[in-house]
C-alpha cells in the first residue's frame, strides 16, 4: 500500500498546472464579463463570479476525492456509472426543467444540474472498459457496433431534449476508435458526410444527384473490369442519394427554427445580424475590437455594456479577445494546445489499455469543445451551445470536465503499479 507522499509524487503536475491555470483565467474572464463597480466582494453569491468561485472550490473537493480513491475503482464501476448516466438523461423527459429552450436540467431550488455534462466522462469510462476487454477489436464488425452503441446512445437521448450541441460532442470518439485500430476510411467517410450535408443545403438535390451520378459513372468506367468494385460504387451512390434525401427531413423536422437559422446564416443563405445572428455578430465585433493587445482588463466596452449575450458562458472567448487582444487570446489557445498534447503524451505512456483509451477519450472530448466553441465565437461554426472547458461559467460543466480530466490523472498516477 502506498503512502500519501508517493501518491502525490506520481501525479502529473503539468496537467494539474494547466487545469488550474485555465480555471483561474476562466474565472478572471467571468469576473470581467459581469463586472459592475457596485459589486465589491468576489464572494458575492448573487453574481456569477461568486458562484463560479464556489464551483472551483467544490471542484477541488472532487479532485481530492478522486486522488484518494482506489484507481481500479473507476474501471470496476465503469459500466454502472454509465448506466446511471443514461438513466439520468432519460429522467429529464419526465422531471427535467426547460432552460433556454432545452429540457436538459434538473432543478433543486435555485440550483440546477445538467446530466449531459457528466455523461461524457461516464461514456469515456464505458468505452475504455469495453475496448480494453480481452478479445475486443475494432477490426470486428460486432465489436465496432457495440462500441458505437455505447457512444451514441447518450447522444440519441440528448438530441430530442433538444440539445444538438451536446450530442455532437460524442462524434469526437471516432478519434479514439481510430487510435484503437479503426480504419481511417471511416474518418474520411465522416468528413465526406459532413461535406455532403452542407452541399445538400446549398445545392438543389436534383443537381447534386446528377453530379454524384456523373462521378459514379466515371468510377464505374475506370473499374469496369471489376464486378466487385462496380457493386461497391453503386452501393455507395445509393447510400449518398439516400443520405441527401434524409438531410431535408432532418433539417426541417428534427432541428428547431433557431438551429436551422444559425446554420443558414453560417452558410450565407440568410443574413440576420439583429436577430438570430446577433450573438455571433457581436462576438466578432468584440474580438476584432481587441486588436493586438486588447483594451485592458475590465475595460471591454462590448463586454461591459452586455452587447454579447451569454458572454460568460458559451461566448466567454469574446471577453478574452476584447480585453486581452490577439496576444492574450494566443496565450489561452496555447495553454489548451499544451493540455491536449500533454494528455496524449501521458496516454501513450500507460501500461493499461483501459487508461490509454480513457486518456484519448479525454483529449478528444476536450479538443472538440475547444475547437467548436472558439469557431462558434469567430463565426466559423453555428451557435450550438458548447462551453469552453474550464473557462465557461457553470457548475455542471466545470464539475464534469474536472471529473473527466482528474480520473485520467489518477489512472496515470497508478501506472507504475500495473504489471
Amino acid at each position: 500500500m502506498r503512502s500519501n507522499g508517493s501518491l502525490f509524487q506520481n501525479i502529473d503536475w503539468i496537467l494539474v498546472f494547466l487545469y488550474f491555470a485555465l480555471a483561474l483565467l476562466g474565472w478572471l474572464n467571468i469576473y470581467a464579463a459581469v463586472y459592475n463597480e457596485e459589486f465589491s466582494s468576489i464572494f458575492d453569491m448573487s453574481q456569477k463570479y461568486g458562484k463560479q468561485l464556489l464551483w472551483i472550490g467544490t471542484s477541488v473537493v472532487i479532485i481530492l476525492v478522486i486522488m484518494f480513491a482506489d484507481a481500479t475503482l473507476f474501471q470496476t464501476l465503469a459500466f454502472p456509472i454509465y448506466i446511471i448516466s443514461i438513466l439520468s438523461l432519460l429522467g429529464l423527459f419526465v422531471f427535467g426543467k426547460e432552460i433556454a429552450g432545452a429540457q436538459s436540467w434538473y432543478a433543486f431550488g435555485s440550483f440546477s444540474l445538467q446530466p449531459s455534462e457528466f455523461a461524457k466522462f461516464a461514456t469515456a469510462l464505458a468505452t475504455a472498459k469495453y475496448l480494453s476487454t480481452k478479445g475486443v477489436s475494432m477490426n470486428s464488425w460486432k465489436d465496432r457496433f457495440v462500441a458505437l452503441i455505447i457512444v451514441f446512445l447518450p447522444a440519441a437521448i440528448i438530441i430530442p431534449q433538444p440539445d444538438p450541441g451536446s450530442a455532437l460532442v460524442y462524434s469526437a470518439f471516432f478519434l479514439v476508435f481510430y487510435r484503437e485500430g479503426l480504419s481511417g476510411n471511416y474518418i474520411f467517410a465522416g468528413f465526406a458526410l459532413v461535406i455532403l450535408f452542407i452541399l445538400s443545403l446549398l445545392i438543389s438535390p436534383l443537381y447534386l444527384f446528377l453530379f454524384i451520378a456523373a462521378i459514379a459513372g466515371i468510377f464505374i468506367f475506370l473499374y469496369r473490369r471489376s464486378r466487385g468494385a462496380i457493386v461497391r460504387i453503386i452501393a455507395l451512390t445509393l447510400l449518398a442519394i439516400g443520405f441527401i434525401q434524409s438531410v431535408d427531413y432532418t433539417f426541417n423536422n428534427v432541428l428547431e427554427d433557431r438551429h436551422r437559422n444559425r446554420i443558414n446564416i453560417l452558410l450565407g443563405k440568410a443574413h440576420d445580424p439583429k436577430g438570430i445572428g446577433y450573438n455571433t455578430a457581436q462576438s466578432m465585433i468584440a474580438i476584432g475590437s481587441g486588436g493586438l493587445t486588447g483594451k485592458g482588463y475590465l475595460e471591454g466596452t462590448q463586454t461591459k455594456f452586455d452587447f454579447v449575450p451569454e458572454q460568460s458562458t458559451d461566448f466567454i472567448f469574446c471577453t478574452v479577445g476584447e480585453e486581452w487582444g490577439f496576444v492574450g487570446s494566443s496565450v489561452v489557445v496555447i495553454l489548451f494546445v499544451l493540455l491536449f498534447f500533454r494528455i496524449i503524451i501521458v496516454a501513450e505512456r500507460q501500461k493499461s489499455a483501459f487508461s490509454r483509451i480513457y486518456g484519448y477519450s479525454v483529449a478528444s472530448i476536450l479538443f472538440f469543445h475547444f475547437a467548436v466553441n472558439i469557431a462558434m465565437t469567430i463565426g466559423l461554426a453555428p451557435v450550438v451551445g458548447i462551453p469552453l472547458p474550464f473557462f465557461s461559467y457553470g457548475g455542471s460543466s466545470l464539475w464534469g470536465f474536472t471529473l473527466l480530466l482528474f480520473i485520467f490523472i489518477k489512472l496515470d498516477s497508478n501506472r507504475m503499479e500495473i504489471l
